[in-house]
């Protein structure tokens, strides 16, 4: 019985070629087929990379039965490149159910590791990196974005939010609101691209310039915000938390984060939440 191949999850530039590694390419070069999220896409890449090697697509639509067959041919001794339209692989992309099958059948995964606009764009923004939060993209529904944002709220690590052109205004104002406008933020754009930008400053600042700037609104974008600050704790200053946190969330999620921003336990903070949630309900009763 032949000896299985390898699955490798490969990262490629962000925007940049020139960001490719020499180790990369040397496994572009030598696998059996190339696994891409677009294949009209990739095919670029390769091309210009001067290499020509079989793709094969691995989409969110496709992915479970597409990876199937790849384990498959990894079983039977032929390598796979797993590779994103730009960047690490399985970041806010295609490739888990992959992996995951890979991994089951005893297929070996090894990692090629290279630009990740979430790394880059937190390196630059000038705010706390020791510690952070990946969140990804947000809902893209506005009510399910506000929920999500007042649960995030409370998270004192940094936090590193990926977003589409057409919503980063709203996404910027919705922070703002969430999180206060003046949390410190960063939009790194088009990063190592020709018309790469960072823009710095609060939240309520990024938000007013992303109304009137069409620049900001161009390009794929990562915001970056600074942690939750830590608040003295009391009554007074967890019920106006709870106030605006029971507007979005049920008593128990809003408690949770409640507690980490006043600073008192979660028990007190559930028990304020559902007497608040109920004096609501009698009022509009």
């Amino acid at each position: 019985m032949s000896q299985a191949g390898v699955l490798y999850v490969v990262a490629t530039p962000i925007g940049n070629m020139g960001d490719i590694s020499a180790r990369a390419r040397e496994i572009l070069a030598g696998v059996s087929v190339v696994a891409a999220e677009d294949t009209r896409h990739s095919s670029l890449l390769l091309r210009g990379l001067g290499l020509d090697r079989p793709l094969v697509s691995l989409h969110e639509h496709n992915e479970r039965a597409r990876a199937a067959e790849l384990v498959e041919r990894l079983r039977g001794g032929e390598s796979v490149a797993l590779i994103s339209d730009a960047g690490t692989p399985l970041i806010s992309d295609p490739g888990h159910h992959l992996l995951r099958a890979a991994l089951a059948a005893g297929i070996v995964v090894s990692p090629v590791p290279g630009p990740c606009a979430a790394i880059a764009a937190l390196s630059v923004a000038g705010l706390a990196s020791d510690r952070f939060c990946f969140e990804g993209f947000l809902p893209a529904r506005a009510v399910a974005r506000r929920r999500r944002l007042a649960e995030l709220a409370a998270e004192p690590r940094t936090l590193v939010i990926y977003e589409a052109p057409h919503r980063i205004a709203a996404s910027l104002a919705d922070l703002a609101a969430a999180c206060g406008g003046m949390r410190q933020a960063c939009v790194a754009r088009e990063l190592t691209k020709r018309f790469e930008s960072c823009y710095r400053g609060n939240l309520g600042e990024l938000a007013e310039r992303a109304g009137r700037d069409p620049d900001l609104c161009r390009g794929e974008s990562v915001i970056v915000v600074e942690g939750a600050p830590g608040v003295p704790a009391g009554a007074g200053r967890l019920d106006e938390i709870l106030g605006v946190l029971l507007r979005f969330l049920p008593p128990s999620a809003a408690a949770s984060a409640a507690a980490r921003l006043a600073g008192v336990r979660r028990n007190e903070a559930y028990a304020r939440a559902l007497e608040l949630a109920g004096s609501r309900h009698g009022d509009s009763a």
